[in-house]
């Protein structure tokens, strides 16, 4: 199932979505990737994504919303939702859990974590 699932990689950062999608390349994913919680939206109608990794503050659409709109459609219940912000406060955490994402990861953080956070994730569904 690894190989097939789709990675949707959601931030306003170039950097970053550059060395994830990279990084998800090289593991076997199908990758898409979104500037901002707009254009995500629109990739998620289209593709239904297996996992998305989300940033939080974003122009247009920010994070909160792409996770509550996946989340209270049925048609993405095996979606799962992981945040990668650098609100970290606890508060930040627990609105990012009360939207129902799966995990939230505090930036800056180790890639080599993230992928393995991420292939466990993606094998649950498996």
């Amino acid at each position: 199932m690894r190989n097939n699932a789709k990675i949707l990689i959601v931030d306003d950062e170039p950097n970053i979505l550059m060395s994830l999608e990279f990084l998800m390349k090289k593991e076997g994913y199908k990758v898409f990737i979104a500037r901002d919680g707009e254009e995500a939206l629109e990739i998620i109608k289209e593709h239904t994504p297996d996992l998305i990794l989300l940033d939080i503050m974003m122009p247009k659409v920010d994070g909160y919303q792409v996770c509550s709109y996946v989340k209270l459609q049925s048609e993405y219940e095996h979606t799962k939702v992981v945040f990668m912000s650098a609100k970290s406060k606890e508060a930040d955490l627990q609105k990012g859990y009360d939207l129902g994402a799966d995990l939230y990861i505090s930036k800056p953080f180790s890639t080599r974590d993230l992928m393995g956070k991420i292939n466990a994730l993606v094998a649950e569904e498996a």
